[in-house]
C-alpha cells in the first residue's frame, strides 16, 4: 500500500504534465498559423465578344473587348479547427495532423482591371457596356477560382507549413516528428448562372 501511494503521486505529475505540453504545443502551433500562409498573384487577361444578331441566328456584327485583371490570393492552414485528438505526443515523438489547405483570401480588386485599348472595339450598332464588362470580369474571376487547384497552391503552402512547423517542434526538444494534413476542398467551386 504504502508503494502505490508515491506511485499514485507519480502518475498525476506525468499527465499534468503531459497536458502542459500539449497546451504549449497548441499554443506555438496556433501562433504559427499566419506565417504559414502561401500568397500568389494571378494575372488573367479578359476576353468577351458581343455579338449583333437578327432573328437569333444572322450575326450581323460584334464587338470585342480585353482587358488585364489580377487576383491575390492566401492559402493557409485553419487552425481553430484543430482538435485535441490531432496532436499525439509521445516522449521525443510527435505527430500532428493539421486541418487541410484552403483559400483564406481572395480578392479580385477592381482598381487592378485595365482595359486594352488596342484589341478592344465596339462595331456599328453593338458597343460593349458596363453591364458586359462586368460579366466577362465575374467569368474571369469564377475561371481563376476554379482553377486554383491546378496551380500547386497547395502544394507550395503544405511544405511552407511543414517546415515551419518542424522547426518549431524541434526547438520545443521533439526529435521525431510527423506532420500530416486532413484532406478537404482549397476553395468552393462557382457556377455561373446562364
Amino acid at each position: 500500500m504504502r508503494f502505490l501511494f508515491p506511485l499514485a503521486i507519480l502518475l498525476v505529475f506525468t499527465c499534468v504534465s503531459c497536458k502542459e505540453k500539449r497546451g504549449l504545443v497548441v499554443g506555438k502551433i496556433q501562433q504559427a498559423a499566419k506565417l504559414s500562409t502561401t500568397e500568389v498573384t494571378v494575372e488573367k487577361l479578359v476576353w468577351g465578344v458581343k455579338n449583333k444578331r437578327i432573328l437569333w441566328f444572322i450575326k450581323l456584327n460584334q464587338a470585342d473587348f480585353l482587358a488585364r485583371s489580377k487576383a491575390i490570393i492566401k492559402a493557409g492552414v485553419d487552425l481553430d479547427k484543430i482538435r485535441e485528438e490531432d496532436i499525439k505526443i509521445e516522449g521525443n515523438k510527435i505527430s500532428v495532423t493539421l486541418p487541410h489547405i484552403e483559400i483564406i483570401n481572395f480578392s479580385y480588386p477592381a482598381e487592378e482591371f485595365e482595359e486594352v485599348d488596342i484589341l478592344t472595339s465596339n462595331a456599328f450598332s453593338t458597343k460593349i457596356n458596363l453591364d458586359d464588362q462586368e460579366k466577362f470580369f465575374q467569368q474571369a474571376e469564377i475561371d481563376i477560382r476554379n482553377s486554383l487547384e491546378h496551380m500547386g497552391i497547395v502544394e507550395t503552402t503544405k511544405e511552407k507549413t511543414r517546415v515551419l512547423m518542424e522547426a518549431m517542434l524541434r526547438n520545443l526538444g521533439y526529435k521525431e516528428i510527423y506532420i500530416h494534413f486532413k484532406d478537404g476542398p482549397l476553395i468552393t467551386k462557382i457556377q455561373l448562372d446562364s
